[in-house]
């Protein structure tokens, strides 16, 4: 099934829908029949049918419709208004990729007092679905560099413990136990090999540089521990347990590189 027929006019009720993809689907030699088996419109061509779903806005209830229609149909289409938008909205598109995801066609349907118009937008196809690796290895990377999870999923206006924000956490807590340190001082507790660009971007504005090569905790770094207390104790705990099991003589000066 194929094709498109008029202007562009979005339709205020379901049945407004209807009328032309009838006459698309007669025109194209489909036997068509409305209200069958709670499918809103079925066209059979010898063994093949079709069902089509009308809706006035792509909705869960639609969808969950549509692929229950699978089960039978050979193919599955789903007809809406044309948007008042048009089809290059951001969120169209994200819904025409769920719709292909889900292995259905999509109809848009404008009438009067325009005149009909229906258009198929793409049809049922199976999906192989492509991996976005690059995004992939970041969500990776991103699970490796948390010691644990400290944020609540959807909580909101709380800020995220990221990998990056826990890695300064971690070189804040180094800098607030041994004072100004250089960052191969800090690596040697375990800050990792992100220390410098950490120290050197500041992002947060927690650290500042007090001679060349030697870095200490600023006010809001001090600050930014007591924000996130749990973490900052976490690797409190860390840094006796590795002064512990470290032989004084051992122990470097806390500014040496």
């Amino acid at each position: 099934m194929s094709g498109s027929t008029g202007s562009n006019r979005r339709p205020l009720r379901e049945r407004d829908l209807a009328a032309p993809i009838y006459r698309y689907l007669h025109a194209n030699g489909y036997e068509v029949r409305s209200e069958v088996g709670d499918c809103d419109i079925a066209a059979s061509k010898g063994d093949e049918l079709v069902v089509i779903e009308l809706k006035r806005s792509l909705s869960i209830d639609l969808l969950l419709q549509a692929t229950q229609r699978q089960r039978a149909a050979d193919s599955v289409y789903v007809a809406i208004p044309w948007p008042e938008k048009g089809t290059a909205t951001k969120r169209f598109r994200q819904l025409s990729h769920l719709l292909r995801r889900l292995e259905l066609g999509l109809i848009v349907v404008a009438t009067p007092p325009a005149a009909s118009r229906m258009e198929v937008l793409f049809h049922p196809l199976p999906v192989q679905r492509k991996r976005d690796s690059r995004r992939r290895r970041a969500i990776l990377a991103e699970i490796a560099g948390r010691s644990a999870d400290f944020n609540w999923a959807g909580s909101v206006r709380q800020p995220l413990v990221t990998a990056y924000r826990e890695s300064s956490i971690f070189v804040a807590c180094c800098l607030e136990r041994f004072g100004p340190a250089k960052p191969a001082r800090l690596r040697s507790c375990g800050t990792g090999p992100k220390t410098l660009s950490i120290l050197h971007a500041n992002y947060y504005g927690w650290f500042e540089r007090v001679e060349r090569g030697v870095y200490a905790l600023s006010a809001a770094g001090r600050a930014g521990l007591t924000t996130y207390a749990q973490l900052a104790a976490l690797y409190r705990r860390r840094l006796v347990a590795q002064e512990s099991a470290e032989p004084e003589a051992d122990r470097p000066a806390a500014a040496s590189g």
